[in-house]
């Protein structure tokens, strides 16, 4: 009984989840811009910053060329930003931008909320 309670509440964040991303002012993301975009956030909040370089290098998600376009698109819609270290202008850095962070922090709320009622 409590995996079904459980896949439950997972199914219904689920469901608000895709709701969150069905409003009007949410980004428009196809499923490899979201889970190319989480794989940099995740990095990013264990303080291990990922390259363009590393990114580009995400085979699982993509060849180099469409990983860079991806790069690209998510920068345009300013979920991304990218920076340099001072001391290594070469490696550009990949991190989230307020605006991603407000959205997955929207995402969290809905989560604990339908936790909450499981």
């Amino acid at each position: 009984m409590k995996s079904t309670t459980t896949a439950n509440a997972y199914l219904r964040f689920l469901q608000l989840a895709r709701g969150l991303q069905q409003l009007p002012d949410a980004p428009q993301l196809d499923a490899n811009e979201k889970a190319l975009l989480e794989e940099v956030a995740l990095r990013w909040f264990e303080n291990r910053t990922m390259t363009v370089r590393e990114a580009i290098g995400l085979a699982h998600l993509g060849s180099p060329a469409t990983l860079h376009k991806r790069i690209t698109r998510l920068r345009q819609k300013d979920l991304l930003m990218t920076f340099n270290q001072p001391e290594d202008k070469r490696a550009k850095y990949l991190i989230p931008t307020e605006k991603t962070i407000a959205m997955f922090g929207d995402f969290g709320k809905k989560m604990n909320s339908v936790l909450a009622t499981a």
